[in-house]
C-alpha cells in the first residue's frame, strides 16, 4: 500500500514538472474577436481654477476666443474688443476610449492633455466638453476635477519640478451618451483574429476549437480563423466563452532582433543564433585639445598690446584590436556573452550586428526602428 502511495506520489510529481515546462496560452490571449474593439474619441475643452499656472493668454488666443464663446452660449456678452488677461484657465484636449458594448450612461476615464503654454494642470476643474468619434458624432460628455501626478514649486528663481505637470486624468470623468453598433461575426460564423500571424499557432488552435466541437474552425490564412457558432445570441456567448478559455501552445517566434537607432537599445528574442563567423573590433580614438595662449609685449616695448592666441594639439590613438570566434549554432546568451567579451558597447553592437546580417552569419530578421 505504501508502494503504490508512493508511486503515485512520484507521477503526479512527473506531471506537474512536465506541465510546468510547457505553459499553455489560452485562446483569449492568443487572439481577438473580429469586430469587437475599442473606439477612441477626442474633444477640445477649457480647464479653469488653476491657481495662475494657466495659458497666458497673449500667446494662446484660441483659449480667449474660447472663453468668449463659451460666456456667450452662458448669456454673458462681453463688449467687443476687450481684452482679457487670464492666468487660471487653460486650454486642452480631452482623449478617451470606448471599449466594446459600452452603454449609454456608462463612466469611462478621460485623459486631459494642455495644449497652450499652461504651466500646470493641477488642481484644475475640466469643464463639460463633447468628445466625438472619426464620423464627427458626439459619443461621450467629460467634466470634473483633473488629477495630475506631478508637482512643482517655483521661488527666488529656482524651480523644482516631479513627473510631468501639462497631462492630467479624470476617472470615471466622461458619461457615454452614445452606443458604438458592435457585431460579435456575421452569420453562421465568427471569426478569431491571432494577434501576431503564425500558421503553426493558427493550426494549433483550429486543432483544440475542433477537438471540443468537432469541423467548427477552419483556418482562413496565418491569422485568422473562421469558428461556426450557433445563431442564438445567448447560446454564442457561451460558445465563445468556452473556445477562448482553451488552452493552446502557441508556436515559437521567429528569431529577430530590434536595433533602436535613437537609443542604442538592442534587444534580441532566444531563437537567436549565429553561424560561425570571426568579427574583429579595435577603437580609434581622436583626440583634440586646445588651450589658450596669452601672448603679450615685453617689459619695454613701446607698442603692442596682449593677445590671446588658440593653441590646438590633435593625437590619434588605434587601441589593439581583438579578434572573437563565434561558435556556429550559438543561442541568446553565447551571442550576448561573445560580443561583451571583445568590449563591444551598445552603439558597437547597431554596428556588429548590421555586418552579421550582411554577411550572412546572423539567423535573425533585424529591424532597425
Amino acid at each position: 500500500m505504501k508502494a503504490q502511495t508512493l508511486i503515485t506520489c512520484l507521477f503526479l510529481i512527473i506531471i506537474i514538472f512536465f506541465s510546468s515546462l510547457c505553459i499553455a496560452d489560452r485562446i483569449k490571449d492568443l487572439t481577438s474577436i473580429q469586430g469587437v474593439r475599442n473606439n477612441q474619441i477626442i474633444g477640445y475643452g477649457l480647464v479653469v481654477g488653476l491657481d495662475g499656472s494657466g495659458d497666458m493668454t497673449t500667446q494662446t488666443p484660441f483659449t480667449v476666443q474660447s472663453i468668449i464663446n463659451m460666456l456667450g452660449q452662458l448669456g454673458v456678452n462681453l463688449p467687443p474688443g476687450t481684452n482679457l488677461q487670464l492666468r487660471n484657465v487653460a486650454a486642452v484636449m480631452v482623449t478617451a476610449t470606448i471599449p466594446a458594448f459600452a452603454k449609454p450612461g456608462q463612466h469611462i476615464d478621460v485623459t486631459v492633455s494642455s495644449m497652450g503654454n499652461a504651466k500646470s494642470l493641477r488642481g484644475g476643474t475640466l469643464l463639460m466638453t463633447p468628445l466625438k468619434g472619426t464620423d464627427n458624432q458626439v459619443y461621450a460628455m467629460a467634466q470634473g476635477n483633473v488629477l495630475v501626478g506631478g508637482i512643482g514649486a517655483a521661488a527666488g528663481g529656482s524651480s523644482v519640478q516631479v513627473n510631468h505637470l501639462s497631462v492630467g486624468r479624470i476617472s470615471g470623468g466622461g458619461i457615454i451618451e452614445r452606443e458604438v453598433p458592435t457585431t460579435i461575426g456575421q452569420g453562421d460564423y465568427i471569426n478569431l483574429e491571432l494577434n501576431s500571424t503564425d500558421f503553426t499557432t493558427v493550426h494549433r488552435i483550429v486543432d483544440a476549437i475542433n477537438g471540443i466541437y468537432p469541423s467548427a474552425a477552419t483556418a482562413v490564412d496565418g491569422r485568422m480563423i473562421q469558428v461556426k457558432a450557433p445563431i442564438d445570441t445567448s447560446q454564442r456567448i457561451l460558445f465563445i466563452s468556452r473556445i477562448e478559455s482553451l488552452d493552446v501552445m502557441p508556436a515559437k517566434a521567429s528569431a529577430k532582433v530590434i536595433v533602436n537607432s535613437r537609443t542604442g537599445s538592442v534587444v534580441m528574442n532566444q531563437a537567436v543564433t549565429l553561424e560561425s563567423s570571426a568579427v574583429a573590433h579595435g577603437n580609434l580614438s581622436i583626440i583634440i585639445n586646445t588651450e589658450p595662449v596669452i601672448s603679450q609685449p615685453g617689459p619695454f616695448a613701446q607698442r603692442g598690446e596682449t593677445v590671446i592666441t588658440q593653441r590646438s594639439q590633435i593625437e590619434i590613438r588605434s587601441d589593439e584590436g581583438n579578434l572573437m570566434l563565434l561558435p556556429n549554432g550559438a543561442d541568446l546568451g553565447e551571442v550576448v556573452k561573445a560580443l561583451t567579451a571583445i568590449g563591444a558597447t551598445t552603439q558597437d553592437l547597431l554596428s556588429i550586428l548590421q555586418a552579421l546580417k550582411a554577411s550572412g552569419s546572423l539567423r535573425a530578421d533585424l529591424e532597425i526602428i
